[in-house]
């Protein structure tokens, strides 16, 4: 197996999650096992090795978050090197009166070769690693990490707000406001890691101090007691190796010191890594480097001074200025080859691909009520939406349209607003963290929260505490939570606006659905009876009206027999409900075979009747004082029905009926208008009231 496969081996290997048990058993064989001399100079090779990889990968990193797993890899290597530290420990402790390298080459030569041989400089060198590690490189990298998580986690919400801002201006798409996002996030949490990843380091080098003095101090104990050695050769032999070992820890460990201090103070580059910014910034200004060169030389020239090293660094700024003020000064009298003007790109022309279509339902909240819709953050609103757009499919007959959702941050953090095809319809406010205690008409007492309305139907209702649900509810209070309150504001809206959502797609999928069922009277209706123009108008009208198009073939049978003799859409529309009269009634009054109805008195109604013939369907000819007063009366009747727990309805001449229930529709909503031939003949009828004897 050549190399190359090796290394592919080893990823995979790493890939699967082998990487970490490998490391965590690492950790437990340098703890526990007493190592031979050999394999200490090999871990100790490996310690830095690894602290030289993750200093230059941190070198030639564009961006601090292109190696976001830094921190994790610096507990890592901290916790390798202790454990180390603890396995050359034991080795000097056991073996070190035998031979200086007892511990293994590596410590010997750190021992002996870098520091001469003398313990007293080796304190000294090991004293300052120290202090440049622990005082300079680890204090400051902490603090900028610490500074910079605290910058960033309080720049979130604005980073927050723009990237909706760009999304509301068409700046970006939904994927990209994803991925800043998750950026900023990745940010934060980088950041955080590096602020309590930089106090592992620092512990680091605290252990390494407090190590060298146990390390000294039981060496010449066990030195001199254990192995008769005289207290001068105990000092000497004992002191060298634990300098040594010291050594090999502390400069892995200013290694990556360094390496954490150039990672977090980098300014990210999507493009350059560190050598390129270096070169790109700082050899930009060859004049620095000239005066600088001829400060030094000037210093080298005053008696006394080290002529030599100073003219010899004099001459080599100079020499280095001149070449990049030759080069310079040669790209700019080369001559400048004229280019060929570039044309600008012609702006496209418009086209419809530039006009946005309106959404047929739309749903924008404000910031605060995102996590509702957020299904990663536990938002059920979607799930909601989805059932409310299910059970009005199924109750009026054709499909709804889904519903468009987006941010606003126009809205008040804790508003939202619906809108049909482009036109606000509804908007309310709610408490994401609380829950709607509604007040149905009759409760047993007061309950402590934020008074507010339910926006559907306009009750009464307290934003309470989720805790207190109970209690309002033993109260007598219906409590829901914020998905719910939006989703009933959302049903009651569509089941209103219905008849706008209805067009002529609609319209020809619900003939394409008739089709399946009675393929040849869908064939016969539209075009030879009439027109897709009427079916839509008829079918509107019916869903303005709340009845459901959902029995098809009764509305179709009943259209191909009436659409020979008129084309009106009215007449169309009365004889349909003429048709469905049983079900009109029975979703009025259930299963009861008693249906209390108002009436008119005969005389109004005769001259109601006289006026329609003169004025119009429309009704304009009725006198408007003899219109309020039939509407005063028509409210009162409805009211008392309603408190005594039964329907209102108004029972009229079927040339009537039209323009009473459009008289009615928005300021009478529980009363419902019924013609005489709607009603089913077998069901029993109980006149309640007489609606305008006294007018």
């Amino acid at each position: 197996m050549n190399m190359t496969a090796i290394l592919v081996r080893i990823r995979q290997m790493t890939g699967v999650g082998l990487g970490a048990p490998v490391l965590v058993l690492l950790m437990l064989t340098l703890l526990v096992l007493p190592l031979p001399a050999f394999m200490l100079d090999l871990f100790f090779t490996f310690n830095i090795a690894l602290s030289m990889i993750i200093l230059l990968v941190v070198i030639y990193t564009a961006r601090p978050l292109d190696f976001s797993v830094f921190p994790t890899v610096l507990l890592v290597a901290t916790l390798l090197r202790l454990g180390l530290n603890v396995a050359s420990t034991r080795v000097v402790l056991l073996e070190g009166h035998e031979s200086p390298d007892a511990a293994g080459k590596v410590i010997e030569a750190f021992g002996a070769f870098v520091i001469g041989g003398n313990y007293a400089v080796g304190l000294v060198v090991f004293a300052i690693l120290v202090i440049i590690n622990f005082v300079v490189v680890t204090k400051g990298a902490g603090r900028v990490s610490e500074v910079s998580a605290r910058f960033t986690l309080d720049a979130m919400p604005g980073k927050q707000m723009a990237i909706d801002a760009d999304l509301n201006a068409g700046l970006i798409n939904a994927d990209d406001a994803r991925r800043r996002r998750e950026d900023i996030a990745n940010e934060a949490d980088f950041y955080g890691a590096m602020d309590g990843a930089s106090k592992f380091v620092r512990g680091d080098a605290i252990a390494g101090i407090l190590i060298l003095f146990i390390n000294v101090v039981g060496g010449l104990a066990i030195g001199m007691a254990q192995h008769g050695m005289e207290m001068a050769e105990a000092v000497e032999r004992y002191t060298l190796l634990t300098i040594g070992d010291g050594l090999v820890a502390q400069i892995p460990s200013l290694l990556l010191s360094v390496a954490s201090a150039v990672l977090v103070t980098r300014v990210s580059s999507s493009t350059q890594d560190m050598g390129q910014q270096f070169s790109g910034q700082f050899l930009e200004h060859p004049k620095a480097l000239a005066i600088s060169g001829a400060v030094i030389g000037l210093l080298g020239l005053i008696p006394g001074m080290p002529n030599l090293p100073f003219l010899l660094l004099a001459s080599a700024l100079g020499g280095f200025a001149w070449v990049l003020m030759r080069r310079r000064r040669i790209e700019e009298s080369q001559p400048q080859v004229e280019e060929m003007p570039v044309p600008e790109p012609e702006l496209k022309e418009l086209s419809w691909d530039d006009v946005m279509p309106v959404d047929r339902i739309g749903l924008q909240v404000g910031y605060r009520l995102i996590p509702l819709v957020d299904k990663q953050q536990g938002g059920q609103l979607m799930s909601r939406i989805k059932g409310v757009r299910k059970k009005l499919s199924q109750d009026l007959g054709f499909l709804i349209p889904p519903v468009h959702i987006r941010d606003n941050l126009d809205l008040a953090p804790n508003a939202y607003r619906l809108q049909v095809l482009g036109v606000t319809v509804g908007e309310a406010e709610i408490h994401p963290d609380r829950e709607m205690a509604i007040n149905p008409g009759q409760v047993f007492g007061a309950i402590q929260g934020l008074e507010g309305k339910d926006p559907a139907f306009g009750l009464d209702a307290v934003w309470i505490d989720p805790a207190q649900k109970d209690h309002a509810q033993a109260l007598g209070y219906t409590v829901v939570d914020p998905e719910t309150v939006v989703a009933t504001h959302l049903s009651q809206v569509l089941q209103d606006q219905a008849f706008e959502l209805f067009g002529h797609e609609e319209a020809q999928q619900w003939l394409d659905n008739l089709a399946k069922a009675a393929p040849k009277l869908a064939e016969n209706l539209v075009p030879q009876i009439i027109p897709l123009t009427l079916l839509v108008k008829v079918l509107q009208n019916l869903l303005k009206e709340k009845i459901s198009i959902r029995d098809m073939i009764t509305i179709a049978e009943t259209l191909a027999e009436h659409g020979g003799r008129s084309q009106d859409p009215d007449v169309l529309t009365a004889a349909v409900r003429s048709a469905l009269g049983r079900s009109i009634v029975q979703k009025i009054n259930g299963l009861e075979q008693e249906l209390p109805v108002l009436t008119l008195d005969p005389e109004l109604e005769q001259l109601l009747q006289k006026t329609i013939q003169s004025s119009g369907a429309d009704g304009t000819g009725v006198e408007p004082g003899l219109a309020q007063r039939i509407h005063q009366l028509l409210e009162e009747q409805a009211r008392k029905l309603e408190l005594g727990g039964k329907p209102a309805v108004l029972l009229v001449s079927s040339m009537l009926r039209s323009w009473l229930a459009r008289f009615v529709r928005h300021t009478i909503p529980g009363l419902h208008v019924l013609a005489y031939n709607e009603v089913p003949e077998d069901q029993q009828i109980k006149v309640v009231g007489v609606v305008g004897q006294r007018v």
